[in-house]
């Protein structure tokens, strides 16, 4: 099999030659910029400065020669937008505090607090306005400055409120997607990847409306849960405009991409901690299945692509609801998390959903275990999840900025070796 078929294969729940491997097709299966200059060094491919295609997690530009070195079958369309709402058009260098060279977006502007911090600024990177991310000293990622208002008299209009959070797609995005992904499709043998992500109700990135000049409404982590509780008129009405924006844009990618993807990301909010549900089983159903299902509905009505859900943490709980929901494909695994056996995920749901990543305890295991160490878990757990198809084998969630090159090769290794 071809990359693409190998995929084909194992998202419609039947064995392919080999398990199908993933790498930088998302946001949510990509790399720390840090991390992916060291695997270039160890493949011994050309060292050059590495382009962040998204600044707030500096995730690093995957680029052919490393998907040629490791295996990798799936590649991603992204949109020309990054997280933060600016293109990524042109690039300029950008120096992190430990010395890191970059390229980012020229939308992209920082400043530098005397303790090491590094601020970045809303509005096309205006650094006279207030900062809305922050990379503390000695870290690796921009962390939200929630910048809500004082709420004591606000009318709570959600409409109103997040009118500026979610766009449809401007003609420039449509024209790029459109050409983009039909030189994927008729000039290479990956199965493609797009990164649309109309649903991501609630996501805490978005909440926080990094992007935004001037956030109106809930902002804070804290008071948008217990909005759940307190105001749940106000979330069903956040969620609607952000459905009713959201199947236009699925309209119109698909008059722009056709049938020239294979995967669509629908959602990447996290319902699950390391230990329990964020929010209990039925607070999904009541406030968040059935946009889900909404979305899901219209793609597997109008297109053949696969509906992705990205969620981290315990989400077992919510595992059978996905699927009523019209979710293909389930991400990232977190095996770590409790509850997110490969065993009993796989006897409960594996011939219902498809599973992608969860090759490798990301918390101790990848960062920290030993080659050997990761070959072993990585065979142990794909063994499992792989089983007659049904999953997609790559990390939980993003490789993070410190993982040893020496065990990022060996998940990749040990599935092709397999």
């Amino acid at each position: 099999m071809n990359s693409r078929e190998r995929v084909l294969a194992a998202i419609n729940h039947m064995k392919p030659d080999r398990i199908p491997l993933d790498l930088g097709s998302s946001g949510v299966s990509g790399i720390h910029c840090k991390a992916l200059y060291s695997l270039r060094e160890r493949l011994g491919l050309d060292k050059h400065i590495i382009k962040a295609i998204d600044p707030v997690m500096m995730l690093g530009e995957v680029e052919e020669d490393v998907r040629q070195a490791l295996g990798i079958d799936i590649i991603g369309l992204h949109t020309p937008n990054s997280p933060f709402g600016y293109r990524n058009d042109e690039w300029k260098l950008l120096c992190l505090p430990d010395g890191t060279e970059v390229y980012v977006g020229v939308g992209f502007n920082v400043t530098y607090d005397s303790d090491g911090a590094v601020y970045a600024h809303p509005g096309g990177g205006d650094v006279t306005k207030k900062p809305s991310l922050k990379m503390p000293a000695g870290g690796f990622y921009f962390d939200n400055i929630f910048r809500q208002q004082d709420l004591e008299n606000h009318v709570f209009n959600a409409r109103v409120d997040y009118a500026n959070d979610f766009k449809l797609l401007d003609d420039a995005t449509c024209h790029k997607l459109e050409k983009e992904s039909k030189k994927l499709f008729e000039e290479t043998e990956y199965a493609i990847f797009g990164s649309l992500f109309p649903g991501c109700f609630g996501d805490f990135f978005q909440i926080a409306g990094a992007w935004l000049d001037h956030p109106q409404g809930i902002r804070r982590l804290e008071d948008w849960m217990i909005a759940h509780y307190t105001h749940p008129d106000y979330i069903e009405e956040c969620f609607d405009l952000q459905t009713e924006i959201g199947l236009k844009n699925l309209e119109l990618y698909k008059q722009a991409v056709g049938e020239h993807i294979h995967i669509i990301a629908i959602s990447a909010t996290d319902f699950g901690t390391q230990n329990a549900p964020l929010i209990s089983p039925a607070t999904y159903k009541e406030l968040y299945k059935k946009y889900h299902k909404k979305l899901n509905d219209w793609v597997h009505e109008n297109t053949n692509w696969k509906t992705f859900c990205h969620s981290c943490g315990c989400t077992e709980p919510f595992i059978e609801d996905f699927i009523e929901a019209g979710f293909d494909i389930l991400n990232p695994i977190q095996i770590s998390a409790k509850g997110m056996e490969p065993a009993l995920l796989k006897e409960k749901y594996g011939g219902r959903i498809v599973f992608w990543g969860g090759a490798v305890n990301p918390q101790e295991t990848m960062p920290f275990g030993t080659p050997d160490e990761v070959r072993n878990e990585v065979l142990q757990n794909i063994s499992i999840l792989g089983e007659d198809g049904g999953y997609i084998c790559g990390n939980v969630h993003c490789i993070q900025a410190g993982t040893p090159p020496e065990n990022i090769l060996a998940l990749y290794e040990t599935v092709k070796n397999r």
